[in-house]
């Protein structure tokens, strides 16, 4: 998964709309991919990941002579390594995700998701040294009351949800460095050439071992294990389409639509305890998601009003 981007326009496109549906819907069925695959588990599954996105990327970019752009990133020595930290992060990203989907923590998963948000505004103090609005700050403290309520009522640290929104977060920092020198496309080529070579290692390791499940489980199993780079890679650039034809706001609201896809699939399709004590910690989330969420609708409309003093990054 993507942060979103800042948009020049308020025009709310259909077509925008749906491209963004899409890509979250498609985010947030993953874990029935990743589970038909658990013979594999999280290692294999994430290094062909790794592989098959990016010999997807390279199929598109000849297609569309796309690689024009990734010769124009791979010159941009600071973009190029950022991509590199990028890809680090995106793969621990994957990993704990897949690990989740496949040990009965979609669950945890999908509050990682919805924590996202909040995490990055945190980040944004804590690395970029932004200045948060007051809402801002009541959002951040309802969600570390929600972390201890739930580690308190789950009896462990939510180490899954919070690592899940770290990666995340850290990712689009990174991404949000590098803007738009790097597109959708070309900017994941970048990112999962960095990690193939380690990717292609850890599945030689796994063949020599005989641990390989590719080609050993069934013709499934195989023909959806070679789909994982167009599986990885078509969410992104609805995602892409979408990020260049809806407001910022729009774009914060379908983010939502994945975790609680992921919720719905973890709770009815997985039949994943849902004790009171979670329910309570989600509610608390989505208290300080909503406060947030009307949060940046309100700046957003001062924003357009041309009042100065609210400007981007005023308090």
């Amino acid at each position: 998964m993507v942060t979103t981007t800042s948009h020049a326009t308020d025009r709310v496109s259909p077509s925008g709309l749906g491209f963004a549906v899409s890509a979250y819907v498609l985010w947030g069925a993953m874990p029935i991919v990743f589970f038909s695959l658990k013979e594999s588990g999280a290692i294999e599954i994430v290094a062909w990941r790794i592989v098959l996105s990016l010999v997807f990327c390279a199929a598109l970019l000849l297609v569309t002579r796309g690689y024009v752009r990734v010769l124009v990133i791979i010159r941009d020595r600071k973009t190029f390594w950022s991509l590199g930290l990028a890809g680090v992060l995106v793969v621990i990203n994957w990993l704990i995700y897949v690990y989740a989907s496949l040990n009965g923590h979609i669950v945890e998963a999908s509050l990682g998701y919805f924590t996202n948000p909040i995490v990055t505004v945190l980040l944004g103090v804590i690395i970029l040294r932004e200045r948060l609005r007051p809402l801002q700050w009541v959002a951040l403290g309802i969600s570390a009351l929600a972390v201890l309520v739930l580690a308190i009522g789950y009896g462990s640290f939510p180490w899954i949800a919070l690592g899940l929104a770290f990666s995340f977060g850290l990712y689009g920092l990174v991404k949000k460095s590098v803007g738009p020198k790097a597109d959708a496309l070309g900017g994941l080529a970048v990112e999962t050439a960095f990690l193939t070579p380690i990717a292609i290692v850890v599945l030689l390791v796994l063949s020599a071992n005989g641990t390989l499940s590719v080609g050993s489980v069934s013709t499934g199993h195989t023909v959806l294990t070679l789909f994982l780079g167009a599986i990885t890679a078509i969410p992104l650039i609805l995602f892409a389409a979408a990020a260049r034809r809806l407001p910022l706001t729009y774009m914060g609201l379908a983010q939502y639509l994945a975790p609680i896809l992921q919720l719905v699939v973890g709770v009815f399709v997985f039949h994943e305890a849902m004790p009171p004590e979670r329910w309570l910690g989600f509610a608390i989330v989505w208290v300080a998601l909503a406060i947030l969420t009307f949060d940046l609708f309100r700046h957003s409309s001062r924003i357009r009003l041309g009042s100065p003093s609210d400007a981007p990054g005023a308090p």
